[in-house]
């Protein structure tokens, strides 16, 4: 059995060619899958689809075969030819495949290293295929190593304790300014935009009320419902009465000209602190007694500054994935030699006990000496497979040996499909997320 990753992400792929590439409901994702698993040689699988990558997630029994199913699967689904998609997907296999997974779910293969969401993305997207009856035992094994990982890289590196993108910044410098008195405050956001947005976001899990305000009064209510009851939507008319109510601001539009001047302040003395995320300002340059301005390049210098801290974070959280990559195929490797071990001694048990019955049936032996001849055969066969085994375990222990199992198994014709391998897991396997 084999892993394997076709992957169409932010790094390769254009977000034109994502966009044709995304599973847009769960509907479409899971026919999918079902049509991938309708192939002999792919045993399991599951979809990761988010604006920055679409992850195809399998266990195989033949990587090559899976590749080229996956392209020409991907090339019907879209309006884009078969050495399109060929020439868009990165495809990982086996150890590179599992060390790109635990590195996705870590959030170190993300635009924004570090952002919390693609853990339970990827947590979501296992969870609608296990569901469908197209994910099982050998992927859950790679989702809980991942999630355990995950785990590890937040509780030891601070990568994700930096925002760097520019509304996140906006909203963290805000909170550095004010601390607890930011909670319950209501913020002004002007602007739908992608940055809009993200702010109002940030000012949520940050415990404020927002106000936002946009030119296409529709299209703000839209928005507004979508992010919930604290978010109150206005048009871009009213600007002038909630500059003067409230302190907070945080602006993005697509202005030519700013939107926000002196003449709009009708009370100086209101403590204000506003934030401008637009290029060009949204903010003229104005002198007002108890108003601080933080403006893009301001934002960038700290994004830039958390960007620098969080690359040599990564760095730490690389080697911890690097490491839970080893114990996870060292894992793997004892759990899959131990059933072949007790199924090769349970085949010669059989052999003895169909030997026996044989060698008494015809008087080979006298009945009184069954005992001390099964006792001796075992012993013999003992004997004969001390060794075989003990350099099977051995073998398994190193990632180059990976097929003698394969061929012992195929020797003997045993098979560990269904066998519960809880029971040979190593105490170091702690399961980190159950389907």
């Amino acid at each position: 059995m084999y892993y394997q990753v076709m992957s169409f992400s932010h790094h390769h792929c254009e977000q034109a060619m994502r966009e044709k590439l995304a599973f847009v409901s769960e509907e479409e994702m899971t026919q999918m899958l079902n049509q991938l698993v309708e192939f002999d040689f792919i045993h399991e699988a599951f979809i990761v689809s988010t604006c920055n990558r679409v992850e195809i997630v399998l266990a195989t029994g033949d990587n090559f075969s899976s590749y080229h199913t996956v392209l020409g699967l991907m090339s019907q689904k879209s309006t884009l030819n078969f050495y399109q998609i060929k020439e868009l997907v990165r495809r990982f296999d086996d150890e590179e495949a599992v060390e790109h997974i635990f590195s996705v779910v870590a959030s170190l293969d993300s635009l924004v290293i570090g952002e919390s969401q693609i853990t339970g993305q990827v947590k979501e997207a296992f969870t609608i295929s296990h569901k469908n009856g197209t994910a099982g035992r050998k992927l859950n094994r790679v989702i809980s190593y991942a999630v355990k990982c995950a785990a590890q890289v937040r509780n030891e590196t601070q990568i994700s304790q930096t925002p760097i993108s520019i509304s996140s910044v906006a909203v963290a410098q805000a909170h550095k300014l004010l601390g607890e008195n930011m909670i319950g405050m209501t913020a002004v956001v002007i602007g739908a935009g992608e940055m809009a947005v993200l702010a109002v976001k940030h000012l949520l899990r940050a415990g404020c009320d927002v106000v936002m305000l946009g030119r296409d009064k529709e299209k703000v209510e839209h928005i507004a419902q979508a992010l919930g009851e604290n978010v109150k939507a206005e048009s871009l008319d009213k600007l002038g009465k909630y500059l003067n109510r409230y302190r907070l601001v945080f602006s993005a539009t697509s202005s030519k000209e700013p939107i926000i001047t002196k003449k709009l302040i009708e009370n100086e003395a209101l403590p204000r602190l506003w934030f401008d995320m637009a290029i060009p300002r949204d903010i003229e340059d104005m002198e007002v007694e108890k108003l601080q301005i933080l403006r893009i390049d301001d934002l960038r210098s700290i994004s830039h500054n958390n960007h620098a801290m969080r690359e040599e974070q990564a760095v730490k959280a690389s080697e911890i994935v690097e490491q839970y990559t080893q114990d996870f195929y060292d894992w793997l490797r004892a759990l899959s030699v131990e059933p072949v071990v007790k199924q090769m001694r349970e085949r010669v048990s059989v052999a003895i006990e169909k030997e026996m019955q044989r060698a008494l049936k015809k008087g080979f032996i006298p009945s009184g000496y069954e005992a001390n001849m099964r006792k001796m055969a075992e012993q013999m066969f003992n004997r004969f497979l001390h060794d075989p085994t003990h350099n099977l375990r051995h073998a398994s222990a190193d990632a180059k040996n990976a097929n003698y199992i394969e061929a012992v198994k195929a020797m003997f014709d045993i098979n560990t499909e269904h066998i519960d391998a809880k029971q040979y897991k190593n105490d170091h396997h702690t399961k980190g997320y159950n389907a």
